[in-house]
C-alpha cells in the first residue's frame, strides 16, 4: 500500500492512479480519517502520560492516597477507554480504505481504461510460415497422445489435463535450461551488458521450490489475494493455494531486514499454481492455454529504491533473451494503466506468435511494484548509513510451462505431425532433433 504522507503530499498523482486504473476511492474521506486517527492517537498518548504522572504522584505520597488524585485517575482511565474504543472502531475503516488505494503508475505507462489500449512497443521476428496448414497445439498433441483432457475431466473436472510422453520430457528440458541459465553469473552479466544495465549487480538467481499454499494474511499483504473468486481456498483453514510462485516468494521475507550489501536478492521459483479462471468459461477450452492447474518458473527480486526500476528492465531483458534462445517470434507489449494491476507501477507483457491460432498470445508478464508490497509485508533494508528503508520488489515470468510448450509445438511443428526441438533444448533431450 502507499504511505499516507505520500498520499497527502502527492494527492493529484494518487487521484490519477485511481482514475487511470478504474478504481473508486474517496481520498478526502481517507485523509479525514487519517487526521482523526492522528488526533485520537495524540490524545491517547497525552492521557497515558497523565495517567503515568498521576500514578507516580500517588506512589510518591505513599500512605492513604489523596482522594483528588484517585478521582483524577478514575477520570483519566474512563476518558482513555473511550478514546481507545473510538480509535479501535476507526482503525479497520481507515486501514481498508488505505489498502484500497492503488500504486501510482510510472510516467511512461500509457493511459488506458481497457487492455485494448495496451501498446505494441516492438515486434521481434516474423510470424512462422509453413508450406502446409499448421495445426493448433491441441490437435497435434492429441495425435501424438501428449495431452489427455478427457480422462482428467473424469478424474478432476474441466480445465485439467494429463501431460504425457515427450511433452513431459520437453517441460523438464525447459526447466533445466532456464535454471542452468539464470543461475549462471556469466549469462546474467552478458544480458546486463547487452542491455546497457551495467550499474546493476550481475548476481545470479537462487532456485527455489516454494510452498504451494500461503496464509490469508500473507496473500493479502502481497495484494494478490483479489479477486478471491479466482483463488482456491482450503476449506476450514486460513490457507490458499498460490496462484503463481511470486505470491510465496515475495512474502517469504515478511518482517525481515536485509543488509544493503546483500541486495539484490534474486529468486527463481518453480511451482505448480492454481487459479479458478473465474469468468473465462467458454474461452480457450481447447488445449492447455487456460488451466486451473499449471506450472511456472517465476523470477522475484528485492532491491533498493535506486536500482529497482533497472531491475525491472533487467527482468524484461531476461524474458526477451529466453524467447530469443528458443527462436520464437514475439512482440513486447507496454501495458496501459488499467491493465498493469493495483499494486503495479509498471507492467510489460511478451506475446508469442501462435501459427495454429494465427495470432499473438501472452506468455510473459513483468511487474514492477516499487515499495507497495513491502510496506505491508514490512520487508526492509538497512542502508550503509544505518537508516532503515522499505525494499522494492519486482516479479516476472521466466516461463509459464504450458504456454511456452504451446508456442514450441505450434512454431516447430512439421507436416508429419512431429515437433522440431529448439537448438538450446537439444542437450537436455539427448540431442534429438525432433519429438
Amino acid at each position: 500500500m502507499l504511505d499516507i504522507n505520500y498520499i497527502r503530499t502527492h494527492k493529484a498523482d494518487v487521484e490519477y492512479a485511481i482514475k487511470s486504473k478504474a478504481y473508486e476511492v474517496d481520498l478526502d474521506e481517507l485523509l479525514r480519517l487519517s487526521d482523526e486517527r492522528k488526533s485520537l492517537t495524540q490524545q491517547i498518548e497525552q492521557l497515558q502520560q497523565s495517567r503515568n504522572a498521576n500514578s507516580a504522584e500517588i506512589k510518591r505520597l505513599g500512605g492513604k492516597p489523596d482522594p483528588k488524585l484517585i478521582a483524577s485517575g478514575k477520570k483519566i482511565k474512563a476518558d482513555l477507554a473511550k478514546l481507545e474504543d473510538k480509535l479501535a472502531k476507526l482503525e479497520p475503516t481507515y486501514t481498508n480504505l488505505l489498502k484500497s488505494v492503488p500504486n501510482v503508475p510510472e510516467k511512461d505507462v500509457p493511459y488506458g481504461l481497457s487492455e485494448d489500449e495496451n501498446e505494441v512497443a516492438e515486434v521481434i521476428g516474423e510470424p512462422t510460415k509453413f508450406d502446409f496448414t499448421p495445426k493448433n497445439h491441441y490437435e497435434l498433441a492429441s495425435i501424438r497422445d501428449w495431452i489427455d483432457k478427457e480422462r482428467a475431466a473424469k478424474v478432476t473436472g474441466a480445465r485439467f489435463a494429463y501431460i504425457k510422453g515427450d511433452l513431459v520430457k520437453l517441460q523438464m528440458a525447459i526447466i533445466n535450461f532456464v535454471i542452468n541459465s539464470l543461475t549462471n553469473q556469466s549469462v546474467i552479466k552478458k544480458i546486463i551488458k547487452d542491455n546497457h544495465l551495467t550499474e546493476l549487480s550481475d548476481k545470479p538467481f537462487t532456485p527455489v521450490l516454494p510452498p504451494l499454499m500461503l496464509r490469508t494474511e500473507m496473500y493479502d499483504a502481497m495484494d494478490r489475494l483479489e479477486p478471491r473468486e479466482d483463488r482456491y481456498k482450503i476449506d476450514g483453514e486460513e490457507l490458499w493455494l498460490q496462484g503463481s510462485a511470486e505470491h510465496v516468494l515475495g512474502s517469504m521475507h515478511a518482517g525481515e531486514i536485509f543488509e544493503e550489501a546483500n541486495l539484490p536478492i534474486r529468486y527463481l521459483g518453480y511451482a505448480t499454481s492454481f487459479r479458478q479462471e473465474a469468468g473465462t468459461y467458454g474461452k480457450d477450452m481447447e488445449g492447455i492455454i487456460r488451466m486451473h492447474q499449471f506450472d511456472k518458473l517465476e523470477m522475484e527480486s528485492f532491491s533498493t529504491k535506486e536500482t529497482s526500476r533497472k531491475e525491472h528492465e533487467l527482468f524484461v531483458a531476461i524474458q526477451r533473451w529466453l524467447l530469443e534462445q528458443l527462436e520464437l517470434p514475439y512482440r513486447v507489449i507496454r501495458k496501459c494503466t488499467f491493465d498493469i494491476g493495483k499494486p503495479d507501477a509498471r507492467g510489460i507483457d511478451m506475446e508469442v506468435w501462435l501459427p495454429g491460432q494465427n495470432k499473438y498470445r501472452e506468455t510473459h508478464t513483468a511487474d514492477y511494484m516499487t515499495d507497495y508490497q513491502s510496506r505491508r509485508l514490512n520487508t526492509r533494508v538497512r542502508r550503509e548509513s544505518g537508516e532503515l528503508e522499505l525494499v522494492h520488489t519486482n516479479d516476472a515470468t521466466a516461463f509459464a510451462l504450458g504456454r511456452i510448450m504451446v508456442a514450441i509445438i505450434e512454431n516447430y511443428q512439421t507436416a508429419d505431425n512431429k515437433v522440431k526441438i529448439p537448438t538450446v533444448l537439444k542437450p537436455y533431450l539427448n540431442n534429438k532433433e525432433e519429438l
